[in-house]
């Protein structure tokens, strides 16, 4: 017979998962280890005993507090996440340790060293919809705190959490969108959508880069009519793999409609089923099924298009859709590499930037006239220069403005294709050319978020740093989930730097590589913006990742591969050479 005591009561939960525990694990298990054991005794414990709470579980990547105060839960929780920067400080950003924490009200049995109950389990899944370094709560927990802390929580609406039967509405802090997406993004004043990840329903889970694909192109399509405001892919892809309600998918990304779907492919047939959906009413508003050959793809693409743009807009011109077509590849291998790379160019990783080439130059192979996959390589080409995977910057740069120049003259009206374009005549420092191809692609395509970004960039490099906020904000408001606004924080960050506001430059830098660890090429500019700031330390320590990343990094290396102006340049170079970074 069982000799634990069995204790119920009614408790605030807190569920603590440290973000990329096994990444951690995977690159150094003793460091993180110990590491974590100093986070638990110098942090979480006193800040637990503090608040008059009790650790009753503790795994390898989190823990389990209860509080009798849901108020003392949260000023707990508050109170380690705020710490969470100093205790960073001497922590190479690639392993630095950033928690997620998730708060729940709820009744709870206690056995002994366990701890169960529906309770517990709400704390848990609402952890993993927070962000990390945030704290999420439920709105039972937030009924129990409004108004009686000085936190702002955003209402991020009711979400299907794993395992739980019913919907729970969310809270969240921090409420600023430098660090998450606000709730209730404002209507635009135009229709508005997002195309959601397809399913992909061949038998083949393989063929998952098809259905994404087609989402691609109607996503290119459908952003190229001016009339609309339509979300950024990459923003759209954050709900792969996810089941939400459509209200709270239009609220996240503030769009009227979202069109959702599946795709099947077997045997040479293709069928696509769409239907478009209003997000205020989640109201369907029309469904369809399309039937073909899969060659027959880019003409079933068309007919979903102009459904589209015929229910959001009835009076639109047939030509403006007509405008939004892009140049199709004479093979269906070509296309089929194309997108297998796509998410790989994307990444802005060295490996995940040489699988793409691998991919793109298949591609090639099969149709070498084929602009999308020419501009894509462009691109990584450009990746390989700016970004110092190159022993060769001139040669690679060059590459790069070769296939670009040809993707552009083979489809000069892409603007993907003229913002790849603009992009590499930016790292040629072409800045009046530059300008004049990105800001033609963003005629052309108004939603286009890279392009504003890489316009973003292009007023950074060009001494024009207020210049470039505004561009990095609009891009993250057409894709507000985009994995891909890492890069924006990069950017913003950059712009500080060449502004001379080296404390701000530091910690968005910092931001960013806490989005992306393997993003390496940012610590050539964190470590001399930290030395700028006067915080040694940490300077020091994103050098010495640095030099890991970039063992045969000299000054003349940097200023090969880096675009920003002759005197941004030499001011970042003093701080590199009191780094120790060598002149050649």
């Amino acid at each position: 017979m069982s000799t634990r005591r069995t204790q119920r009561q009614l408790a605030a939960i807190i569920s603590v998962d440290v973000v990329g525990f096994s990444r951690l694990m995977g690159a150094d298990e003793e460091v993180t280890l110990a590491t974590l054991k100093r986070l638990q005794k110098n942090i979480v414990s006193p800040q637990v005993l503090r608040h008059q709470g009790r650790i009753v579980k503790l795994m390898g990547d989190g823990a389990i507090i209860i509080f009798s105060s849901v108020v003392d839960a949260v000023g707990a929780a508050i109170a380690i996440q705020e710490q969470m920067h100093s205790f960073n400080a001497d922590i190479p950003p690639e392993k630095a340790v950033a928690l997620r924490i998730g708060i729940n009200l709820g009744d709870v049995i206690l056995e002994g060293t366990d701890i169960f109950g529906d309770g517990v389990n709400v704390a848990a899944r609402i952890q993993e919809v927070c962000t990390p370094g945030g704290v999420a709560l439920s709105a039972t927990a937030h009924e129990h705190v409004n108004g009686k802390v000085d936190i702002e929580f955003a209402d991020v609406g009711e979400r299907v959490l794993k395992n739980i039967v019913r919907k729970v509405r969310v809270f969240r802090w921090p409420n600023t969108q430098t660090h998450d997406t606000p709730h209730r993004l404002a209507l635009p004043d135009k229709p508005s959508i997002a195309v959601l990840p397809f399913d992909n329903m061949s038998s083949d889970p393989d063929q998952d880069y098809f259905a994404d694909g087609v989402v691609e192109g109607l996503t290119a399509a459908l952003s190229r009519i001016r009339s609309f405001f339509v979300i950024a892919r990459n923003s759209a892809f954050a709900y792969k793999g996810r089941h939400m309600n459509v209200i709270d998918i239009g609220r996240e990304l503030g769009v009227g409609y979202v069109l959702e779907g599946s795709v099947q492919r077997a045997g040479g047939k293709l069928r696509i089923t769409v239907q478009l959906i209003e997000t205020t009413t989640g109201a369907h508003l029309w469904a369809e099924k399309y039937d073909g050959a899969d060659s027959e793809l880019f003409d079933l693409q068309d007919r979903i298009t102009e459904q589209v743009a015929g229910a959001l807009q009835p009076s639109i011109q047939r030509a403006e859709i007509d405008r939004a077509l892009r140049k199709r590849p004479h093979d269906m291998g070509a296309y089929d590499y194309a997108m297998r790379a796509m998410r790989h160019v994307w990444m802005q990783e060295q490996e995940e930037s040489a699988m793409a080439l691998e991919l793109l130059e298949n591609a090639l192979k099969i149709d070498p006239d084929y602009p999308l996959a020419l501009a894509l390589s462009a691109w990584c080409w450009s990746q390989h220069s700016v970004y110092n995977w190159s022993d060769d910057i001139v040669a690679v740069k060059a590459r790069g403005l070769e296939m670009a120049e040809k993707a552009a003259g083979l489809s000069g009206d892409d603007p993907l294709i003229l913002s790849v374009l603009g992009v590499v005549h930016t790292f040629a420092r072409n800045y009046g050319t530059a300008r004049i191809l990105l800001e033609r692609a963003i005629a052309l395509d108004p939603n286009s978020a890279w392009a504003l970004s890489r316009l973003g960039w292009l007023e950074v490099y060009a001494d024009r740093p207020a210049a470039a906020f505004g561009h990095f904000e609009h891009a993250m408001r057409l894709s507000p989930l985009d994995p891909m606004n890492f890069n924006n924080l990069v950017g913003m960050a950059a712009a500080h730097q060449v502004s001379g506001d080296f404390d701000a430059s530091a910690d968005l830098y910092l931001r960013a590589l806490m989005e992306r660890p393997n993003a390496f090429w940012i610590h050539r500019n964190l470590a001399p913006a930290l030395l700028a700031a006067g915080r040694v330390v940490e300077a020091e320590t994103s050098r010495d990742a640095m030099l890991k990343s970039y063992p045969d990094l000299t000054i003349k290396r940097y200023k090969e591969a880096m675009v920003f102006s002759a005197q941004a340049l030499e001011d970042i170079a003093v701080y590199l050479r009191t780094l120790g970074i060598p002149e050649e």
